[in-house]
């Protein structure tokens, strides 16, 4: 049937949208309380055949456009739609439906359109308005639920509810059900994921899978190989951001509409999306929803099937847990969304208007469902980016009332309500000079006493960490003495996405701890897999550990975005020192790896290397202009390898090649045959210890002890005593530095070390497992646990 045929206007639906909104609008007690219950009116949602569709449109206010110019567009492809094909022309129908308006807020209801659901797609629409020359602009959907070709193409309209009536974990949530909400505990221990390059499939049903893989073995008592190792003994899964992304500057589009439209009919060119992004890079609009870069199938259902299958993991269930973006958008934002989200400029793009009731309204919806895909825990990035301008004080305040919101939030998830686990992310007073050594990382925490379970990323896991370099341990002894006191509510761990791109970019020629490895490759890898440290993060210090999948795989990482072209040799060049420590001669040579810049002339590691030597010499020097960058790379003798005569074209294409290659080359299933079965067995029966002991994740006591071996020796020895009803755990690493000598760790003068009973649990992989107890000589990341009582 005809589209103009089968969709009608429902304009009486429309006409009472939009008098409930001037109703709350006038009546309610404040204008934020006026929009959150305004919010959840907007979007695409489907109630049975009949469709709603909600949008905050104050840019018609500020053009003065009449109600008369203003539709709702409606497109119906006239033929197959492939979300699978990569690219595809598709003839579209088009309608234009009447809306109904009440001051910003703009409303149309229809009845006959499509729903998309798993088997079948949707009709796709946006708000269209038109001007005096008779042009037409676009409003897309920040709420939208399917977002095919990202956050700035027309929204399809999904039937979300369908969706969640038919996940596959309503008995895991039927146990949380209650009078009220139920709130999530921490979990012992989490595991990061970064769904890219967590999978040779590197989409959220490729990870699945793997998933699926899992549970299978374990429920039919399977040996585990050393790839299921290191997704397992995690309490949860913590998945950096899957929300839609920026897209290319300069294209092409995903959706591109060729000449000859008419009003009932469009031609479109489509691409599959395919950005490569390390997640971060949100533009704010379609936060609800998931990227389709990451969608196998192109619909959002992956990501309820993710949820499902953790859910009901055989032996225990797995918790999940989103990583929100909320504190910035990207500069790209500004074509997704009117201005009146933005507050202005700032590193990362555009500072949203919190204090703006409307945006405030619409940013906590956008949380509020994309958490009910069917996340126990929420991560929040970023959290002292949340800031908004006090005229009377001429200073940026930290929002910690928004925050509040956020944490405040009530979920819905097959019926049950209940809070979900929050972290916060937030380093203030960073970007602060000192903030390293200023920053108590409790600020959340303190701010939210009435919510013990509040958490936030501890000293240890921000940012600027480099654990390979000697005299790191001794010189954060000072931060490991607060974990140790207050520790109880902080992320622990050294090796998270933050951590690992960090140390990526050290400059090699600093005091580095060659007794990691023999190579820089070697060293990287081992200083944020190392026994020890995990052994002092499992066994010994409170907070609730987490691990950066591509770390414990060994497999590489950094800052991964191909969507830049006015900064991206900038970006390349500050990323350029990771050839150092990422690539050597012979992971360049392998046929796979670098393909794109072997093909621009980089056929060998070295001949990369001797331009990575140039390049970010001459974006400094220049102060990044690429004419000239161009021009002295080409005066460079004896000449370099790459394109013979260098253009600024050139140097971008050299670095979306970088970018797209380094994609390929920190996937995990390029690891998978590297790994080393003693060192992933070890990190599972850590993490199983953990698990088995949960008390641990509280602070020191009275009867704890904690401290090094003194005098140091040229060795970092930390010992620690955990003692809990009856339960007595002993640990001993050693951080870094030369051996230790032969000593007994069990005649060590501890409180609390005397007496027999003791056995030892765990050994780092070089430790043989005949060893029970007495003299030893401990080297770098070695390190022993013993227990009694348990």
């Amino acid at each position: 049937m005809p589209l103009k045929d089968r969709v009608t206007p429902e304009t009486g639906v429309a006409e009472g949208l939009a008098y409930k909104c001037r109703q709350l609008l006038n009546h309610s007690e404040t204008a934020f309380d006026a929009h959150t219950a305004i919010a959840p009116m907007l979007g695409g949602q489907v109630d049975g055949d009949v469709a709603t569709f909600g949008f905050w449109t104050p840019e018609l206010q500020d053009q003065r456009v009449p109600e008369g110019d203003v539709f709702l567009e409606v497109l119906s492809p006239k033929g197959p739609l492939d979300l699978t094909r990569a690219h595809q022309q598709v003839t579209f129908d088009r309608i234009y439906l009447p809306v109904s308006r009440y001051e910003a807020h703009t409303f149309c209801a229809a009845r006959g359109m499509m729903a998309g659901n798993r088997e079948q797609g949707g009709d796709f629409y946006c708000l269209v308005w038109r001007d005096a020359q008779d042009t037409w602009h676009r409003i897309l959907d920040p709420l939208a639920m399917s977002l095919p070709f990202g956050a700035f193409a027309p929204a399809e309209l999904y039937d979300v509810k369908a969706m969640l009536d038919r996940r596959g974990d309503k008995a895991y949530w039927a146990q949380f059900a209650g009078d009220t909400p139920h709130k999530f505990d921490p979990p012992a221990n989490i595991l990061q994921i970064h769904v890219p390059t967590a999978t040779a499939g590197g989409t959220l049903a490729a990870l699945t899978r793997q998933f699926e893989r899992m549970g299978e073995r374990v429920a039919n008592d399977l040996t585990l190989d050393p790839l299921d190792q290191i997704f397992m003994g995690y309490d949860a899964v913590q998945l950096l951001p899957v929300e839609p992304t920026t897209t290319y500057e300069t294209g092409p589009a995903f959706w591109e509409e060729l000449d000859g439209a008419t009003d009932e009919e469009i031609t479109v060119d489509l691409t599959r999306p395919d950005t490569t992004n390390w997640g971060y890079d949100i533009v704010i609009s379609g936060m609800a929803t998931v990227n389709p870069v990451l969608l196998e199938s192109g619909r959002p259902d992956e990501l309820v099937d993710f949820a499902t299958v953790l859910h009901n993991f055989p032996t225990r269930p797995k918790k999940l847990i989103f990583d929100v973006v909320f504190g910035h958008s990207d500069n790209q934002g500004l074509d997704a969304l009117n201005h009146h989200f933005f507050a202005g400029p700032n590193m990362y793009g555009q500072n949203m208007d919190y204090k703006n009731p409307a945006v405030r309204a619409i940013m906590l919806e956008l949380q509020r469902r994309k958490v009910n895909f069917g996340a126990d825990g929420v991560r929040v990035d970023g959290a002292q980016d949340f800031k908004w301008w006090d005229a009377g004080t001429q200073e940026l305040r930290h929002d910690d009332d928004y925050l509040d919101l956020m944490s405040d939030m009530v979920q819905e998830v097959a019926g049950t309500k209940y809070y979900p686990w929050f972290v916060f992310e937030d380093g203030r007073p960073w970007p602060q000079e000192d903030w390293e050594l200023s920053s108590t990382y409790r600020a959340v925490i303190e701010n939210q006493r009435d919510d013990p379970d509040v958490f936030q990323w501890g000293p240890l896991t921000f940012a600027h960490n480099t654990p390979f370099i000697y005299g790191f341990w001794l010189s954060k002894w000072w931060r490991i003495k607060e974990v140790l006191s207050v520790g109880a509510n902080w992320i622990s761990g050294t090796a998270n996405h933050d951590t690992l791109r960090r140390g990526t970019q050290v400059n090699p020629k600093l005091n580095i701890n060659t007794r990691l490895g023999d190579t820089q490759m070697e060293i990287l890898e081992k200083a944020y897999d190392n026994p020890a440290v995990s052994m002092l993060t499992y066994a010994a210090l409170p907070g609730v550990p987490m691990d950066f999948l591509n770390a414990t795989a060994r497999a590489n990482w950094g800052f991964i975005r191909n969507q830049d072209d006015k900064y991206g040799v900038k970006v390349v060049a500050e990323e350029a020192i990771s050839l150092k420590w990422q690539v050597d001669e012979y992971r360049y040579s392998v046929p796979g790896n670098f393909r794109r810049l072997k093909e621009l002339g980089y056929e060998t590691r070295a001949d990369l290397a001797r331009f990575f030597e140039f390049l970010p010499a001459l974006v400094e020097v220049t102060e990044y202009d690429l004419d000239h960058i161009a021009k002295l790379l080409n005066q460079v003798e004896p000449p370099l390898a790459g394109p013979g005569t260098f253009t600024v074209s050139d140097l971008k294409k050299i670095a979306r090649a970088w970018m797209d290659d380094m994609h390929e080359y920190c996937n995990v299933s390029n690891s998978m045959s590297a790994l080393d079965e003693r060192q992933t067995q070890f990190m599972l029966d850590l993490r199983n210890f953990r698990r088995a002991n949960r008390w641990l994740r509280q602070n020191l006591g009275p009867e704890d002890y904690f401290d090094y071996v003194q005098p140091v020796d040229g060795r970092v020895l930390f010992t620690s005593y955990r003692k809990h009803e009856g339960r007595e755990v002993y640990t001993i690493t050693h951080m870094e530095g030369g051996p230790s000598g032969e000593f007994d760790p069990l005649r060590l003068k501890i409180p609390g070390l005397k007496g027999a009973g003791w056995t030892c649990a765990l050994r780092t992989p070089g430790i043989g497992p005949d060893y029970i107890s007495g003299p030893i000589v401990l080297r770098d990341s070695m390190g022993l646990v013993f227990t009694r009582g348990m």
